[in-house]
């Protein structure tokens, strides 16, 4: 299927066509995977006038403290990134649910790995973007053999481009098998996230996700749903998860940019609950849409909107 696109970007230092957005072979983050990227989503507001862009200060508070992870600085500030990410998209004009992809990158064309002279580069792309997994039939996936990398690896808090080949290699092992998607172990044998989403489950009424040390994505979406659990009256558990904890569950839900909240079926064969929708995970997922379609005032300030 041919890959849709907006069609302009924003790249070495301006908006220009995105079809003219283009980098040398000898890019040192294509050889070596050395960049970082961001996800961020744009919803169509419920009356059909504008964009909500979902948290996009978080989103690059987040980017930039991948930068220090890995110890280099770009030249845009915080402030610069949101303006600069403000204009694409008023640029575009999306009549649609949109998915906007930044890349910080070391675009220098030398051959060595050695990022203490690497010099980063940043751009940014629209894409139009529904559902990234089904929402509706409830997904199965399967515990991939790929272990999460580890933080004293290649860190899964900063969203490194080279560090996601190991969620490539565990999606296609799971598309192969035909599921939908892997969840990850650890090293220590825990439960991390999904390839490239973090993991929920409900057990006797509680909330349950992987800790902030279980080799996670410090998610955006995973935070938000913290708090909208908080706020629903619903007790919240950060905590390692066992694998045969999953078979368990009564409910089980992936979220993430891309993912959104997309709610579990089964499992490794097993299925989760009465493999319907769960109580928990309809109210969050409903409460979410509300929030991003600017129905619920009480969360607005998570929004930017652009008409």
């Amino acid at each position: 299927m041919k890959q849709q696109y907006f069609p302009y970007a924003f790249f070495q230092g301006k908006l220009i066509p995105v079809k003219e957005a283009k980098v040398s072979i000898m890019t040192n983050a294509l050889q070596y995977g050395t960049g970082l990227f961001g996800g961020i989503r744009g919803y169509l507001a419920e009356d059909g006038k504008g964009i909500n862009i979902f948290r996009l200060s978080d989103h690059y508070q987040r980017f930039l403290q991948s930068m220090l992870i890995i110890d280099r600085k770009l030249k845009y500030s915080h402030q610069e990134l949101v303006s600069i990410t403000l204009a694409l998209v008023k640029k575009n004009q999306p009549k649609t649910d949109c998915y906007l992809r930044p890349i910080a990158y070391a675009a220098n064309l030398g051959i060595s790995p050695d990022l203490s002279v690497a010099d980063f580069d940043f751009a940014i792309y629209m894409i139009p973007l529904g559902e990234y997994l089904s929402l509706d039939k409830g997904l199965k996936l399967m515990v991939s053999s790929w272990v999460r990398i580890s933080d004293n690896m290649i860190p899964a808090r900063a969203k490194i481009t080279g560090g996601y080949i190991n969620s490539a290699l565990a999606k296609a092992e799971a598309a192969r098998g035909g599921y939908d998607d892997a969840l990850m172990l650890t090293s220590s044998g825990h439960v991390a996230e999904g390839s490239a989403a973090n993991l929920f489950i409900v057990r006797n009424g509680a909330l349950i996700t992987s800790e902030k040390t279980a080799d996670v994505l410090e998610g955006i979406t995973r935070r938000s749903i913290i708090k909208l659990a908080e706020d629903l009256g619903i007790p919240v558990e950060e905590r390692a998860i066992d694998r045969t904890e999953i078979y368990v569950a009564d409910e089980a839900f992936l979220s993430g940019t891309g993912v959104q909240v997309a709610w579990i079926r089964e499992v490794d064969g097993r299925v989760i609950g009465d493999g319907k929708l769960g109580p928990i995970s309809e109210k969050i997922k409903q409460k979410f849409f509300d929030i991003v379609r600017g129905r619920e005032k009480k969360y607005s300030g998570w929004l930017t909107k652009i008409y």
